[in-house]
């Protein structure tokens, strides 16, 4: 099976040696040179990288690559089958592993994040801005109405898939990102973010996250969720800490 993985990342940094992985210099345009292919090539939306993240990378994979299956993963988060905490390197995704999901399965996400006292749409409300999934909520009314009503669904859940991270086959990544991104470039014409700080003007790639499980239910699709593994260390206490700071302050309008 042809398989081909980005790997998004904006510096140099240790890469899996699969043939599987390609490394992606997100946000290429006009920065300097890593070595790595740049999402500034061929068809492309390089330069929206500070507010899309890694799907400048994902919009270049599904506008450029040909391959049975496509997928997207970060420099610094991979799948896994098993953890390990003596050598992470040999826990990453294979490309014997990735068929054997991919077996009986047309896509391949992460184990979901759990919010357990926060539903999805109320964590986001007190990390981001709740306008921003208000506004996408109308734009599914307007545009994709059969929507709306996964999209509620999901908004209620406390937990789902995060990262933009997935393995796709080519044929199911088509339909999704040619949805996704209609969806997004809608959402950036009507958003006013000049008041949003550096970590809010992500809005777009923070709002696919939400937006991939409400395509995932509203049509039906088969997925199959695997581990993944951080590469580097983690102040859970920190994280934490700043969950439930939020949590004590009014969501943001």
């Amino acid at each position: 099976m042809d398989i081909k993985i980005i790997v998004a990342t904006h510096k140099k940094y240790w890469m899996p040696e699969d043939n599987m992985y390609l490394p992606i210099h997100v946000g290429h345009a006009g920065k300097e040179d890593l070595g790595y292919t740049g999402d500034d090539t061929g068809v492309n939306i390089s330069e929206k990288n500070v507010n899309y993240c890694e799907l400048t990378g994902l919009y270049w994979a599904w506008k450029n690559l040909k391959a049975d299956c496509l997928g997207l993963v970060h420099y610094r988060r991979h799948f896994c089958l098993h953890r390990s905490f003596t050598d992470k390197k040999k826990c990453i995704l294979t490309q014997s592993q990735a068929e054997k999901l991919l077996e009986g399965t047309d896509v391949v996400v992460p184990k979901p994040r759990n919010y357990y006292i926060e539903t999805n749409y109320s964590q986001y409300a007190h990390a981001h801005h709740r306008t921003d999934l208000d506004v996408t909520r109308d734009i599914l009314t307007e545009r994709s109405p059969e929507y709306v009503e996964a999209f509620d669904r999901v908004m209620k859940k406390t937990s789902g898939h995060r990262f933009n991270m997935l393995i796709m086959r080519r044929k199911i990544l088509d339909e999704y990102c040619t949805w996704l991104f209609d969806v997004l470039f809608e959402l950036e014409k009507r958003l006013d973010i000049s008041d949003y700080n550096a970590n809010d003007c992500r809005v777009f790639g923070f709002v696919s996250e939400r937006l991939l499980d409400v395509w995932l239910d509203s049509n039906q699709i088969k997925y199959r969720e695997c581990a993944y593994i951080f590469m580097e260390k983690q102040n859970w206490l920190k994280k934490g800490s700043r969950f439930l700071m939020r949590k004590i302050k009014p969501c943001k309008p």
